[in-house]
């Protein structure tokens, strides 16, 4: 499985983070030819589902992802604490695992912001995941960029 580390330190509350990373309509706005959209439930309880449809027309595929595990932090724009979410890819073609985390750096205004994700591919085989991993981190780390700007869509 290749595996994805990102992490970004931005002076915004945690859970003004957490709002921003869990906008899954949002996820897709920067990675090229993808959608991602809340697929059942209301993407913000655990047993929910998000997809990633990637694909041109009607070529194209699906990345369905169950929220395993959710805690949001504390709301408000002064709170401090951390969320943590656990999404396990159920498709076909993509398996693995991705976690987003926030968590208020004690002392400060920011937040450190964590993407952590192991994919395997179908058809790739495994000398091919660490070009899997730099291409992730690439277009993981614009679409993270993007959510922590926040602003309209």
């Amino acid at each position: 499985m290749a595996r994805i580390s990102l992490s970004r330190t931005v002076d915004v509350p945690a859970s003004v983070c957490w709002r921003r990373v869990t906008d899954w309509g949002r996820h897709g706005d920067r990675v090229p030819f993808t959608r991602v959209f809340v697929a059942r439930g209301s993407g913000r309880e655990c047993g929910d589902v998000v997809v990633a449809r990637t694909g041109v027309g009607s070529v194209g595929f699906d990345d369905p992802m169950e929220i395993a595990e959710l805690r949001a932090p504390e709301p408000g724009p002064d709170a401090e604490g951390s969320g943590f979410c656990r999404l396990v890819k159920r498709g076909r073609l993509v398996r693995g695992w991705a976690e987003l985390s926030v968590t208020s750096v004690r002392g400060t205004s920011q937040t450190e912001v964590r993407w952590e994700e192991e994919i395997r591919v179908a058809g790739v085989p495994g000398f091919a995941d660490p070009v899997v991993a730099v291409v992730g981190r690439v277009v993981f780390g614009r679409a993270l960029d993007h959510l922590l700007r926040g602003g309209p869509r």
